[in-house]
């Protein structure tokens, strides 16, 4: 077990070591659009790609990485988009099962809703939520040509960002000392939109059930006989 990202096999160390830049490849594609890639630690792996690379741990071109990683993300979420307008509403009727929830749906679909073709960038920095979104946007049949361009835009964006700074990182020896706590901030600041997200429907659903109960809505019953009054005076 590792202290930052739980089983030793989701271990950004582990997996480089072991499936080396084609692993990565495919585990950002399917973290970016397929169902079963939800659980994959996207942000932490790119990261730590960045950072043995500069270290010189790992062996492959910086921007060759880079760009190898951007595209694969772009594919991913064109994979989703695919799969979302192929499969369209019945997705909403599937079973939760111990890989899907269709909590993980309704929380992509909310996130789409709210923030449009935007969320597709938005998206592939809150995790769970980037494996959804794309399928989202095919079930909800958004334009091919929206979809393409802020998919590209959120998948340099994330792809090359998240890299860029573990390799800049990774000439800090603070860093290098201490990765495992940088990993860790990495997890929280990724999920700090969700928890965010959250807290802000349950004070809304909390809201909403206080307004429900009897006794809290305002006493309108003798209103009209009030005006009635005042009208005659």
């Amino acid at each position: 077990m590792t202290l930052a990202l739980g089983p030793s096999w989701l271990d950004p160390d582990y997996l480089l070591n072991t499936f080396g830049i084609w692993g990565l490849l495919l585990i950002v594609f399917a973290e970016s659009g397929l169902l079963i890639g939800f659980f994959l630690p996207g942000d932490s792996l790119l990261f730590t790609t960045g950072l043995l690379i500069t270290a010189g741990t790992l062996d492959f071109p910086l921007w060759g990485a880079v760009g190898l990683i951007c595209l694969a993300a772009i594919l991913g979420d064109q994979a989703g988009y695919v799969f979302g307008k192929k499969v369209g509403p019945s997705l909403f009727r599937r079973p939760d099962s111990k890989l899907f929830k269709q909590e993980n749906v309704q929380k992509a679909h909310e996130f789409f809703e709210k923030h449009g073709p935007k969320s597709l960038v938005l998206a592939r920095f809150v995790p769970i939520v980037r494996t959804f979104t794309p399928i989202i946007a095919g079930v909800s049949g958004m334009k091919y040509r929206s979809f393409i361009t802020f998919n590209v835009i959120g998948g340099v964006l994330w792809g090359a960002g998240v890299t860029l700074l573990g390799s800049w990182l990774g000439n800090i020896a603070f860093v290098h000392k201490n990765i495992e706590a940088i990993l860790i901030l990495i997890v929280l600041i990724s999920v700090v939109p969700i928890a965010i997200e959250f807290l802000r429907a349950r004070g809304k659903s909390k809201k909403a059930a206080a307004q429900a109960e009897p006794g809290t809505a305002p006493d309108t019953a003798g209103a009209p006989a009030q005006r009635g009054r005042h009208a005659k005076r």
